[in-house]
Order: structure tokens, then C-alpha cells, then sequence
């Protein structure tokens, strides 16, 4: 029995790139939006290559670096704590990781106004405030605060660990998400929430987290030699550290234990 027939089968490798993209290789426009990523919830660590590589070849057909932007996975599912092997935090970091290593391109964090009982929720409004932030910094070069936090480096000392970060804007602060799905409750106002950390042995605890200038100081008394760190490292994890302007941090981890 054969490949079925493309028509009836567009995932195929190859279908729709041909049918929606290829046609456009002639003509000029000023950069691209991806709002994808839940179909590959389960493949986060292929998306390092994937996503990168995918824009690497759109380029290429256009022979032009263009600014491309993308959306990092909302919260979604009843999962708020802190998950050690979860499919969409890896996939996030993923993103997090195109952001980083690949040049011209900007990343809308989302991990705020998801929504937990449905995969696509209906806050497009504030996630296209963000795509617009990102647009003006990477095609049009406005010298601006474009995104929320993003993890820097991390330094043990002692019984804690300061996590260093960008895009700071006025200053790290805690934050509320513009837009709460049907039932989700405010988070709180007087303490950072999000954060656990982990000794040698690799097993995490809530941690409590300080702002501290461009630095977030974490520390559990679970935990006498911390080792790593993770923010909002869950399905639909409860976080809350923002920046001045008002944009929410991107979840990270300190180690490299996949």
C-alpha cells in the first residue's frame, strides 16, 4: 500500500511548505511570525535543531536573513508544579535557545496568559502587543524593551543561587498576567513564585526567590548545597517575575540534567 495522496493527507513531509510557502520565494515582505510548537510538545529536545534549522531554510529560498519571530508555549494542562520530565517545558526552552543562538529573530513570552483547560487560548491581543515589541526591535531596530526577563547566569554562593538576567528593562518586579482564563486565580502580590531548586541529588524543592537589582536570589532550607535552579519549569506552572514594563519572564533552568 502507498503513501497516501497529499491531498488527503497534508501533514506529509513536504505538503505544505510546497502548497503555502514556495509559492512566496519571489516576493518581499519584511520578516515572518511562527505561532506554532504544541504539536511537538513531546519532541523538545528536537526542536533545538528543528526550529533553528526550519528558519535557516526559509532564508535560504528568499536569500535574505529576515527578522523572524516566533511565540513560546503558553501554560496549558493542570500542572502547576514543578514537573522534572515534562514535555513543554523543554520545548519552551528550545525556543528560549533559537532566541539566543540564532540571529535577527524575537520571541513572545506566553507562559502568562495561557489558558489551562484549552490548548489554544483566546488572549491573542496581549500576545500580539508582545510580537509588535519584538517586530519594532528586530526589524526596525527601535532601541526598546522587547521582551520580558531572560535568564543570563547563575552563581552558587553558599546556601543560595543568583540568577543573573536581561532585558530588565526599569527593573525586575513582581506581576500580574493581563489576561486570567475562566477560573484562574491572581497570583500573588508579595512573593515571587515559580522557582525550585535542587541539590547534587537532583530532587527539587519550592524555593524562595528575592529580587535583588537585575538578580533574582533563591534559596531553600530543603536544600543546604543548591546546585540548580528552574523557573516556571511545568505545564501551566504559577510564576510571576516580570519587568517594569510590564512583560513576563521566560521560564529556564540552570543545569543541564535532561
Amino acid at each position: 500500500m502507498g503513501m497516501p495522496s497529499p491531498s488527503s493527507r497534508p501533514s506529509t513531509p513536504g505538503v505544505i511548505f510546497n502548497a503555502m510557502i514556495a509559492p512566496l520565494a519571489p516576493y518581499t515582505f519584511r520578516g515572518a511570525i511562527w505561532y506554532q510548537g504544541e504539536a511537538n510538545g513531546s519532541a523538545g529536545l528536537e526542536y533545538r535543531a528543528l526550529l533553528p534549522t526550519l528558519i535557516k531554510d526559509w532564508r535560504a529560498h528568499w536569500g535574505v536573513e529576515f527578522p523572524f519571530l516566533f511565540v513560546q508555549l503558553p501554560g496549558w494542562n493542570h500542572d502547576p508544579k514543578p514537573a522534572e520530565l515534562h514535555d513543554w517545558p523543554w520545548l519552551r526552552e528550545a525556543q528560549f535557545l533559537t532566541l539566543k543562538n540564532v540571529p535577527h529573530t524575537g520571541m513572545a513570552v506566553a507562559i502568562d496568559v495561557g489558558d489551562p483547560g484549552n490548548v489554544h487560548p483566546t488572549d491573542k491581543f496581549d500576545v500580539g502587543l508582545r510580537l509588535a515589541l519584538a517586530a519594532r526591535h528586530a526589524a526596525y531596530g527601535e532601541k526598546i524593551v522587547c521582551s520580558g526577563p531572560l535568564y543570563r547566569a547563575a552563581k552558587v554562593s553558599g546556601p543560595t543561587i543568583r540568577e543573573t538576567f536581561d532585558e530588565c528593562g526599569s527593573g525586575l518586579t513582581l506581576g500580574q498576567a493581563p489576561w486570567r482564563a475562566a477560573g484562574v486565580e491572581p497570583l500573588p502580590t508579595d512573593r515571587l513564585v515559580g522557582f525550585v531548586v535542587a541539590g547534587e541529588d537532583q530532587h527539587w524543592f519550592d524555593a524562595e526567590a528575592k529580587i535583588d537589582g537585575d538578580s533574582v536570589i533563591v534559596s531553600s532550607p530543603e536544600v543546604k548545597s543548591p546546585k540548580a535552579v528552574r523557573y516556571a519549569w511545568a505545564a501551566n506552572p504559577d510564576c510571576n517575575l516580570f519587568n517594569g514594563a510590564g512583560l513576563p519572564a521566560s521560564p529556564f533552568r540552570t543545569d543541564d540534567w535532561n
